[in-house]
């Protein structure tokens, strides 16, 4: 096993991962940069090295500064949390090569899921079944409106190396093909570097359900059930359950073979998530990410399973903790993003924190960084921490969340705690009849 782990992330999930060490013993390095200096866990971890300024591409982005942070720490492992690098292949390569164990998968399965066209045809091959949709890139005007009209609209263009609902466009009908590709491309271009594109058909009122999978080097994979991601802006997740209301016991044991066949064929390793649409009693993959999910904690409260821990093990050549036999389905779990930003409007809130209170109980645990007196920087993602309820039935997480969200405070910035609120007391929510379009339609009144 590692004796010294280097955390190359901030806020909660570089804390995750330091709680995860310390329960198994491991030392830990924090890295942070000039703004970060009194984060909550640079002040819990055993040492701590300042890698550069707030500007994320001159820090937490700064690959030699990480790798050599490691080294005169005499880090054995670096565990890359969620965004930043965790999906970057060349730092896996990089660190490898300087002896040091990545917490993750394979450089070439991280690169391989990183191009969704790469990963659609993976995938495709190795049995899962995938959304209808162009075959490779779609290179021109021309093929785009020939393969609109083959795969019938309305339909989706969307970058190859997209992400966060960048250079995605809907076009419905035959006179929205041109624009919708030109601005897919322009977009992915900007945002990307790469303006390659391509098309799928674009399915009305979907879920979106992800299925978490553990794969060891020892040929062992396991899944550990579906999340529902539906509630959605932006592409941006905002409110995760597990299980999904929608997926039942046989549903869930049928794409559950399916998905750890097809990641055991491709001798992938770590944990992994892999994404869907739903629609029809059917599932159609969409991409995979090769990393801790920002909503891992509905799966480890439903499951009582720590996938960091999981992830340390596997990295460090031990075998999975447990088989698929063992892994059981308790009660359910519900996790709502945290985010310093105005609850209407969505415009970053960055400042200091001057009063903030978790709220507890039973089957409450709140993920977050943030203290009072901590000063939100505004150089990073806004996310500030989840909150995430468990109880033996839907209703009774609902009740459980309404009554945290009633005891949370943080208060010296905006957030969208209120927005949460809303969402909790909404006859659909409470029903569990929603799809990926839902939020935007109910914040649609809100909207400035």
């Amino acid at each position: 096993m590692f004796e010294k782990i280097l955390i190359a992330n901030r806020g909660e999930i570089a804390l995750r991962v330091l709680r995860a060490c310390k329960e198994m013993g491991i030392r830990t390095v924090a890295v942070h940069s000039e703004a970060d200096r009194n984060a909550m866990h640079v002040r819990l971890a055993d040492e701590s090295v300042c890698i550069g300024p707030a500007a994320a591409a001159k820090s937490y982005l700064n690959i030699p500064a990480i790798v050599t942070a490691a080294e005169i720490t005499h880090a054995d492992a670096i565990h890359p949390g969620y965004g930043f690098l965790s999906e970057n292949a060349k730092f896996a390569e990089i660190v490898e090569k300087h002896k040091i164990t990545f917490i993750g998968p394979r450089p070439e399965h991280i690169r391989m899921m990183g191009d969704k066209i790469t990963a659609k045809e993976t995938i495709k091959d190795a049995g899962v079944p995938v959304v209808p949709g162009s075959d490779g890139a779609v290179e021109s005007l021309e093929q785009a409106r020939a393969d609109a009209k083959r795969i019938g609209y309305p339909v989706l263009i969307k970058a190859t190396a997209g992400g966060g609902g960048r250079g995605m466009k809907v076009a419905r009908n035959a006179d929205e093909i041109d624009v919708a590709f030109q601005t897919a491309r322009t977009e992915a271009k900007a945002a990307f570097g790469n303006d390659s594109v391509y098309m799928e058909k674009y399915l009305g009122k979907p879920r979106h359900i992800e299925i978490q999978v553990v794969a060891d080097s020892h040929g062992n994979v396991i899944h550990l059930g579906e999340r529902d991601c539906s509630l959605q802006r932006r592409h941006q997740k905002v409110f995760e359950e597990a299980p999904s209301p929608v997926i039942d016991a046989e549903t869930r044991a049928k794409i559950g073979k399916t998905v750890t066949t097809a990641i055991k064929k491709l001798g992938y390793l770590g944990v992994g998530t892999i994404e869907f649409l739903y629609e029809g009693g059917e599932f159609y993959f969409i991409e995979m990410n090769t990393r801790l999910q920002v909503e891992h904690p509905v799966t480890e409260m439903i499951t009582h399973v720590d996938l960091v821990q999981e992830q340390i093990r596997i990295a460090a050549g031990e075998k999975l903790s447990l088989t698929q036999k063992d892994v059981i389905f308790d009660g359910h779990a519900i996790e709502v993003r945290i985010n310093a930003e105005n609850p209407e409007t969505f415009t970053p809130s960055p400042g200091l924190i001057k009063d903030f209170h978790a709220p507890g109980g039973l089957g409450v645990r709140l993920d977050s960084a943030a203290y009072a007196g901590y000063r939100v920087p505004p150089y990073y993602d806004s996310l500030i921490g989840m909150l995430i309820v468990h109880a033996p039935t839907r209703a009774q997480a609902l009740a459980r969340l309404k009554r945290a969200l009633g005891e949370i405070i943080v208060g010296g910035i905006e957030t969208t705690l209120p927005l949460h609120a809303r969402l909790v007391d909404n006859l659909d929510i409470q029903a569990g009849d929603y799809d990926i379009h839902w939020l935007e339609g109910f914040l649609k009144p809100k909207a400035t």
